[in-house]
């Protein structure tokens, strides 16, 4: 048995916008022993309902979601926040016997959820070259014991001759202020604790994705996303330039409310914003080399999910 074998299980459903995740993920808790954390960065704020496609009470109460609600629309919300909390609550829900189902489009958060926040500095041409000269003139056990002087662990562990490590540690350690070792430690401990099945659900058809996209905004707007963003500006001190209102759909509808944008043209700006949206998340998909990939408009999908989550938890 492995290593990876003995971490507790946990589940991502990851897709772009309007593929039907959040309806999948209700389906699934209903009939596997899951729990919902929500990974989108727009359903953190509280009052953001229209918008956001936030799942409405009766929904919530049938399947609650995690991180839902957590901030007002002042507030910035970061991926190392997002991380802190998620790992929080999937120790609180694995420790129930259940397994964490994290759900959403903001790919950003799976990825520091996944891999960790504190990625080592990349190769600094300059200062590597400085770096190369000194050890051709001095010598590398010279910088060995350069190195022996700044992070005794990272050198206890490296030959005197060892030039390329030597110079990547020493590279590092002037560029960050830290020792290598700290560093690498550090990366150690926000490894992952979880054995992860990462679905994606993506159109197998792009226009069907992308009417549902259309029909989805217009909808938003006919349940009064302008009267919402109006609402939110008299309760809150808010500003173009606040996360929040940066969201997709409430850009928007602040521009229009600004005079910047006439009404006529607020639905297909909107529109085009989200399908640009769509396309940065499955670009994000695509990356993933080991997603699990299923058609999210196939009628069998559920079934399918299903099975594959069975045999994920067997």
């Amino acid at each position: 048995m492995g290593k990876e074998d003995v971490l507790p299980p946990a589940i991502f459903l990851m897709g772009p916008t309007a593929s039907g995740k959040t309806d999948m993920a209700v389906e699934l808790v209903q009939r596997l022993p899951l729990e919902i954390i929500s990974v989108d960065s727009a359903l953190v704020y509280r009052h953001m309902n229209i918008g956001t496609a936030k799942p409405d009470a009766e929904t919530l109460r049938i399947a609650p979601h995690h991180l839902i609600d957590v901030i007002e629309p002042t507030k910035a919300y970061s991926a190392a926040q997002f991380r802190t909390d998620a790992l929080k609550l999937m120790a609180d829900i694995s420790a129930r016997g259940k397994v964490p189902l994290l759900t959403g489009g903001t790919m950003l958060y799976f990825k520091a959820l996944r891999e960790g926040l504190s990625d080592l500095p990349s190769a600094h041409p300059v200062l590597r070259a400085e770096i190369e000269a000194w050890g051709r003139e001095a010598g590398w056990p010279a910088l060995h014991a350069e190195l022996a002087r700044l992070d005794p662990q990272t050198a206890a562990r490296l030959a005197p001759t060892d030039a390329q490590r030597i110079q990547r540690a020493l590279e590092v350690i002037r560029l960050t202020g830290e020792p290598y070792s700290v560093q690498i430690k550090r990366r150690q401990e926000e490894a992952f604790p979880y054995r992860v099945l990462p679905i994606a659900i993506v159109p197998g058809d792009r226009a069907v994705l992308h009417r549902r996209i259309a029909e989805r905004f217009v909808g938003m707007l006919r349940k009064g996303l302008i009267e919402e963003v109006l609402w939110l500006r008299t309760r809150y001190a808010l500003g173009p330039q606040l996360p929040s209102m940066r969201c997709v759909g409430y850009r928007q509808v602040w521009q229009y409310l600004e005079g910047e944008l006439p009404l006529s043209e607020l639905p297909a700006r909107g529109i085009y914003a989200t399908r640009q949206l769509a396309k940065r998340q499955l670009t994000w998909l695509r990356a993933m080399s080991d997603a699990v990939v299923f058609d999210c408009f196939d009628p069998t999908l559920a079934t399918r999910l299903d099975q594959a989550i069975n045999r994920f938890l067997e």
